[in-house]
């Protein structure tokens, strides 16, 4: 990455920090008022209710009324603005509590029966203020909670505007396509969309349409997003950036708000580009649900519309990213709306050297160093990755006080990100440690004896992450295509710690778990999804998505299935142990060295064969 992204990055982080501290803050405010409204609404209940539930200190106004003109009551106290008053009877020490419907009426019949002799003191108390406070945020608090809410409403329906802004008068788009590497047939293709942004009539003159839409799907981390900006900044147009999911809101209606907001705010700035990022939070397939599903088809809707809707005129381009295409409504898919969709693979290795060139820039290296045997060893990385191998070389060289990153750092990062971080103050007793070496001498032997595994380039008995050792390989090549062969021969190399532990030590262990669980799920691909079985036949049958798919086939395939998946480990660990058996010597020369040393590189292990 360099500085230049990196300005950019810090300055989309402050903005969007700002806007968080924006949003806590109104949060902030709404909790307030409404914790102060219910704790006033729970004192004012105190302070009204009181002792009242108590039955024995309650007396109905009908019996007040007789005990007053009976002359046995000897005070009554009153509180203004209140219904409620306590009374005091001659023979009783307890006051009681009564309600008095007519307090204006109540207060005169007192006053004759004073003028008639009857000796009874009236007492009036002002209001407590707490209390009238209380009382009145309880009368209003249904309209503060419907202005608070219209409120938060208001500010919701402008979340439109969230979509951020890269142009000219804001953060302009300095990212450019020779900021981006491993994707040079991608780079060819958004080269024609640059030149429409750039030069729309030379097309519009030989009858060319505008393109609506391009899709970028691929796995995470293989530089979707870094691709659309690159493209606006080669086009130097405004570039609106929007995830899916800040169009769904828990109100209905909201996503469409937005989307309507996004793409009127794109007219505007037309020509320019619409990024939306993650579109399956919206685009995904309609369905007949209710609630939520319902909120989604809607903001689908207007997004299908708006898409179709632009004028011939109207320079604007919609680029999505996506990890599951598959999940996306067909009609989004149609041509006019993505008229194009482009795979983001992996990198080659002739790019993942070029990816690590690009994000090496900013780092120093030693002379030593060789990025090209760090892409050997990266097959099937995406370039966020490697971006994190390189940046965790330059923490281990900052740990290990090198003045520049060295090959033992990179190193020593592939490993990190691969395997885990090593642990060297776990204590392993002498047994483990033992088996161990023999579980990875295992791996390591009967990969040497097959033809389609790949050489061994280290061994370790030192712990990383979950596991008691590993064994690296070289990765010589990309491919694309797995034969049927080289999938029995990685059976068997998988259970190749399994034969060992077996056949050197007459005992096994929990240590293999992996292996068995990757080995049968490699087995049960072969058969149900690649169709390379021969009694079960050429067919796939992908359990994950839909798990009735094989009950429609009946139980003899079932059957079939789980027996051709048997068939093909039990050869394999079978395979391994003759493999093993044949070549004991190695076996233990690899473990013995493995318990002196704990490494063995690969220069070490090919001496064993010399």
């Amino acid at each position: 990455m360099s500085k230049e992204q990196e300005n950019n990055k810090e300055q989309e982080n402050n903005r969007e920090q700002k806007n968080k501290g924006k949003n806590n803050k109104q949060i902030w405010i709404i909790a307030s008022i409404a914790i102060i409204l219910i704790v006033a609404s729970a004192v004012l209940v105190y302070l009204m209710v009181g002792n009242n539930n108590e039955d024995d200190s309650k007396i109905s106004y009908t019996d007040l009324i007789k005990k007053v003109s009976d002359g046995e009551v000897e005070k009554i106290e009153m509180t203004v603005g209140s219904t409620s008053v306590k009374v005091k009877l001659k023979d009783i020490e307890e006051e009681k509590n009564s309600i008095v419907p007519n307090t204006q009426a109540f207060i005169e019949l007192i006053q004759e029966k004073v003028e008639q002799g009857i000796e009874i003191q009236l007492e009036q108390k002002q209001r407590n203020v707490l209390i009238s406070i209380s009382e009145t945020l309880f009368t209003l608090l249904p309209t503060i909670m419907i202005v608070a809410l219209f409120v938060l409403v208001f500010k919701m329906q402008g979340l439109g505007e969230k979509g951020k802004v890269y142009d000219d008068t804001t953060t302009k788009v300095k990212v450019k396509f020779d900021d981006v590497a491993g994707l040079e047939e991608e780079k060819q293709e958004m080269i024609e969309t640059v030149q429409f942004l750039k030069e729309p009539e030379k097309f519009t003159k030989m009858g060319a349409k505008v393109p609506r839409g391009i899709l970028l799907y691929g796995k995470p981390g293989t530089g979707k997003t870094l691709i659309a900006k690159a493209i606006a900044g080669e086009a130097n147009v405004p570039f609106i950036s929007m995830s899916g999911s800040e169009f769904i809101e828990m109100f209905a209606g909201l996503g469409a708000s937005r989307v309507r907001k996004l793409f009127e705010k794109a007219r505007k700035l037309a020509p320019c580009i619409v990024f939306i990022d993650e579109i399956d939070a919206i685009g995904s397939r309609r369905t007949s649900g209710s609630g939520a599903e319902t909120e989604n088809n809607q903001t689908l809707n207007q997004l299908l519309v708006e898409m179709d809707g632009f004028d011939t005129d109207e320079t604007i381009i919609v680029l999505a990213a996506t990890n599951r295409p598959e999940m996306l409504d067909k009609a989004l898919l149609r041509p006019g709306r993505f008229d194009r969709q482009i795979t983001i693979a992996v990198p080659d290795l002739k790019g993942r050297e070029a990816i690590l060139k690009i994000h090496a820039k900013d780092k120093k290296f030693a002379e030593n160093v060789s990025l090209k045997s760090v892409a050997e060893d990266t097959a099937g990385f995406t370039g966020a990755e490697l971006a994190n191998i390189l940046n965790e070389a330059a923490i281990v060289a900052t740990v290990n006080e090198h003045e520049l990153i060295e090959q033992s750092d990179l190193d020593e990062a592939v490993k990190k990100v691969t395997v885990g971080l090593q642990k060297t103050s776990r204590v392993i007793s002498e047994k483990d440690k033992k088996l161990t070496a023999y579980h990875e001498a295992g791996h390591a032997i009967v990969s040497r004896y097959l033809e389609t595994q790949e050489p061994v380039k280290e061994i370790s008995i030192i712990p990383r992450g979950v596991a008691g050792g590993y064994t690296m390989y070289k990765t010589n090549e990309d491919k694309s295509y797995i034969s049927k062969t080289e999938m029995q021969e990685r059976l068997v190399a998988l259970l190749g710690g399994r034969a060992a532990e077996k056949i050197a030590l007459n005992d096994i262990s929990t240590g293999a778990s992996n292996d068995i669980e990757v080995a049968t799920k490699i087995a049960k691909d072969m058969v149900t999804v690649y169709g390379m079985s021969d009694v079960v036949g050429t067919i796939s049958i992908n359990t994950e998505q839909d798990p009735y798919e094989l009950q429609l086939l009946g139980e003899k395939y079932a059957d079939a299935i789980g027996a051709e998946v048997k068939i093909l480990l039990d050869n394999a660990y079978l395979k391994a142990q003759s493999i093993l058996s044949a070549h004991m010597d190695k076996l233990h020369e690899v473990a013995e060295t493995l318990l002196k040393q704990e490494v063995i590189t690969e220069e070490q292990f090919d001496k064993f064969f010399e």
